[in-house]
């Protein structure tokens, strides 16, 4: 048997996405990593050109990838334990790291208990498969992640025992969880902390009180789940996140180590009953390999980072990059959504546009991303910068005055 045909239908089908605009570009392929000189932060290399890029795309908000001692960290432990796990945690896969990495997230998220997955993704999906059952009402905002999604259809959810609010409408919400059926035994609010794409943040305080008004009404309340993946590490006086934002928390907390913390891996943090089910029940935690002992050292060295005199440095440095990069796109009268953390959004709101625009920053050296419909609504055609704590003051003004040069030239 040959695939002739089947390349053929699968040819279609991504000529069906090109059509439609979600089509993804060939992806670039970073070849060099220039450490910070004088006034400039950090620069990457790129297969087949040989000029330098300023990244504008980049989740590692406190720049903690390449801090040496996390490096150190992971290459001490991928010495004693070697590159990979070797079996799944159940079959003699968990090593020393695993379970220390467990306890510093506890810890620093204050909680009880913590589990970690390989990836954010996969814990999502691993918590919806422990949480979901015939009486669960599920219960997500509009705006949720792909993940998140996801993990509601993995669950089985039937269309009958889950609702969408409209992004963070509160009077939505309320009148959900007013609709939610007598009888059902569990309900789940689940929602992103930090919008990807907006930057905008949850309002947990109120989805945290529309929820305990609920309480009484099902034999497990309402349980709420946030994925603060984008917003743990990265805001927060302490870095601690929506819940510090906010002050407010959430019953189950999701994040990834694959962001503010430079590493790889995610988590779920709740109470010991509720991780233990997690480590029972998960597929997604049972079935698959853990983060080798290297990420999970590095991890818990980036928590260390982050929850010291080093971490708060760059903490600092964090929001005065994202307060110059904010404020500098308002002077020049572009247009963007308000809210304190490090993803930015420029609101191009066009298509064209916005292509344009991600390729005269290219070709000034300039990494950044352009989100157009059918990753955003139409109207809301974006491109979305991430400010990070190695970005230098003269980073800042190299893209406003990049972005600037972009309009005047162009009409953009």
């Amino acid at each position: 048997m040959s695939l002739e045909k089947l390349n053929a239908s699968l040819v279609a089908d991504l000529a069906a996405l090109k059509a439609e605009g979600r089509a993804k570009p060939p992806e670039r392929i970073i070849v060099g990593y220039l450490p910070a000189t004088g006034s400039r932060g950090p620069r990457y290399r790129l297969h087949g050109s040989d000029r330098d890029f300023l990244r504008m795309n980049s989740n590692s908000y406190l720049s903690l990838s390449h801090h040496p001692a996390v490096l150190a960290e992971a290459d001490v432990a991928s010495h004693a334990f070697g590159a990979g796990p070797g079996a799944v945690r159940f079959i003699d896969g968990t090593f020393a790291p695993h379970a220390k990495l467990e306890a510093r997230i506890a810890r620093f998220v204050d909680r009880p208990a913590a589990r970690v997955f390989n990836s954010a993704y996969t814990t999502v999906l691993g918590l919806a498969i422990t949480l979901a059952g015939p009486d669960t009402y599920w219960i997500g905002d509009a705006l949720n992640h792909n993940c998140i999604i996801r993990a509601m259809r993995i669950a089985n959810v039937p269309s009958a025992q889950r609702a969408i609010y409209k992004h963070n409408d509160l009077d939505d919400l309320a009148q959900h969880l007013a609709r939610v059926p007598d009888g059902t035994g569990r309900v789940i609010v689940i929602f992103d902390g930090i919008f990807s794409m907006r930057g905008d943040n949850a309002p947990l305080d109120a989805i945290a009180a529309l929820a305990a008004a609920h309480e009484h009404r099902f034999r497990d309340g309402v349980v709420t789940v946030m994925d603060d993946s984008h917003g743990i590490g990265a805001y927060g006086r302490t870095g601690r996140g929506t819940e510090e934002h906010c002050g407010a928390r959430v019953d189950v907390f999701v994040g990834t180590f694959g962001k503010a913390f430079g590493v790889n891996g995610g988590f779920v943090a709740a109470s010991a009953e509720l991780v233990e089910a997690v480590r029972q029940k998960a597929d997604t935690y049972i079935y698959t390999n853990p983060l080798g002992a290297a990420d999970a050292a590095a991890a818990v060295k980036a928590i260390d980072v982050a929850d010291a005199a080093d971490g708060r440095a760059r903490l600092a440095s964090l929001q005065a990059r994202t307060t110059q990069f904010r404020r500098g796109l308002e002077s020049l009268g572009f247009e963007s959504i308000p809210g304190p953390h490090p993803v930015v959004p420029l609101l191009v709101r066009d298509t064209g546009r916005v292509r344009a625009l991600v390729a005269g920053l290219f070709e000034r050296g300039i990494l950044a991303v352009g989100l157009t419909y059918p990753v955003v609504p139409k109207g809301d055609e974006t491109i979305r910068f991430q400010i990070n704590a190695a970005h230098t003051e003269g980073d800042i003004e190299e893209l406003l005055a990049a972005l600037k040069d972009l309009r005047a030239a162009d009409g953009v």
